[in-house]
């Protein structure tokens, strides 16, 4: 397997695993007997798990190397998969969830820092068609969940089984990721990654980007549902139709940016955004919406993927960049889903999607900052870590 497959595979393995969970949440809160709050509480605990943690993924990845970080990482998210359907108690589910989280978010930071030495190793855009990867194994992963409710398949059954088997997988990629040998001219990252000041202003472009992207795939079912009087099937056909824009949008990404640039790229993709955002927000119909719902996600794709990429070349090192970038966005979706529901619920669902729209719009305006500031990279060899 080559070096970009194998990166690629490692990132749907990735999707699969949060698309395999998010599937059987409705079980664990029907096993728990769970209510509302206390379900918010729990699938507070990942975001905070992982807001925690990914400032010190760098500083782990520089002592143990970057293939091996994310081997390690990747396979404990697998793992964990499978703990959620077995927690006997809230308080073991918020325990799970908080561990869930952790690795999630540090796999996060090293597969993408992984990403950029790949990148910068083969001198073209590489990072938005990885981010269409976990896109795609998300869709998978969500697939077989749906399949497996459907046929009402115990989640313990079900978490478990696709746990081991991503874990082979995830196992038989990870021997083709390369090893970074330096010859000691890259600093050692700090213990804990705060945001460099090189990454503040591309982290605010990712904080935009991933407040459009979660705020909307949050609420697309909702919104449909409440503004424009969609049954249960359009609504759900609206999210679906969102998350496939974004994904064959990171797909070609890579091509986009390496014709027409990063800038080019961020400034039309949130203007593309916007566009959709403004239809969302002046439609009272379900096809209406679910095209400005298609074009947000076609427009916000790429957005985040560029920040990781430019993070990780602006950084100090391409792990600390990227952890302190992602340590913002992970903020943003944070707080995304929240302040939408806070807005609607206080004024009206269209006012929630204007703010959203106007957050687009804000992208465009920082679009210059994506501008490629790429560092003299230290003598280095890369070579494969499997046999």
């Amino acid at each position: 397997m080559s070096p970009h497959r194998a990166i690629a595979a490692v990132f749907a393995v990735h999707g699969a695993v949060a698309g395999s969970l998010a599937t059987r949440i409705p079980w664990i809160q029907d096993h728990l007997g769970l209510g509302a709050a206390t379900l918010g509480l729990a699938l507070l605990c990942p975001s905070i798990g992982a807001f925690v943690a990914m400032p010190m993924a760098s500083r782990l990845s520089y002592r143990l190397g970057g293939a091996t970080t994310t081997r390690i990482l990747l396979a404990l998210w697998c793992v964990v998969l499978a703990l959620p359907a077995l927690a006997p108690a809230p308080a073991a589910l918020f325990a799970v969830f908080l561990l869930y989280g952790t690795a999630a978010g540090m796999c996060d930071v090293v597969m993408n820092a992984h990403g950029v030495v790949l990148e910068r190793h083969l001198r073209r855009p590489i990072i938005s068609g990885l981010h269409g990867m976990w896109c795609l194994g998300s869709l998978a992963g969500g697939g077989l969940g749906v399949l497996a409710a459907h046929t009402e398949t115990d989640a313990r059954v079900h978490l478990g089984t696709m746990a081991l088997l991503l874990l082979v997988v995830g196992v038989i990629a990870g021997r083709g990721l390369y090893r970074e040998r330096s010859d000691g001219a890259e600093p050692a990252p700090r213990r804990f990654a705060l945001p460099p000041k090189a990454v503040l202003a591309i982290g605010v472009v990712g904080f935009c980007g991933t407040f459009v992207e979660g705020a909307s795939a949050n609420w697309t079912a909702v919104y449909l549902t409440e503004v424009a009087a969609a049954g249960p099937g359009m609504a759900a056909a609206g999210y679906t139709i969102f998350m496939l824009c974004m994904a064959g949008a990171r797909l070609a990404g890579d091509r986009l940016v390496h014709r027409f640039g990063p800038v080019a790229v961020v400034r039309v993709g949130g203007a593309l955004a916007a566009v959709g955002g403004v239809m969302v927000v002046v439609a009272r119909t379900p096809l209406l919406c679910v095209a400005g719902f298609a074009l947000i996600g076609l427009g916000v794709a790429a957005i985040v993927p560029l920040v990781f990429a430019a993070a990780g070349h602006a950084g100090p090192t391409p792990g600390e960049g990227v952890a302190g970038v992602a340590t913002i966005t992970y903020l943003s979706g944070l707080t995304a889903p929240a302040v939408t529901g806070w807005v609607a619920g206080g004024i009206s669902y269209p006012a929630a999607f204007a703010l959203i729209t106007a957050v687009a719009v804000l992208m465009v305006l920082l679009s210059a900052v994506m501008r490629p500031r790429v560092r003299p990279t230290p003598a280095a060899e890369l070579t494969p870590t499997g046999v």
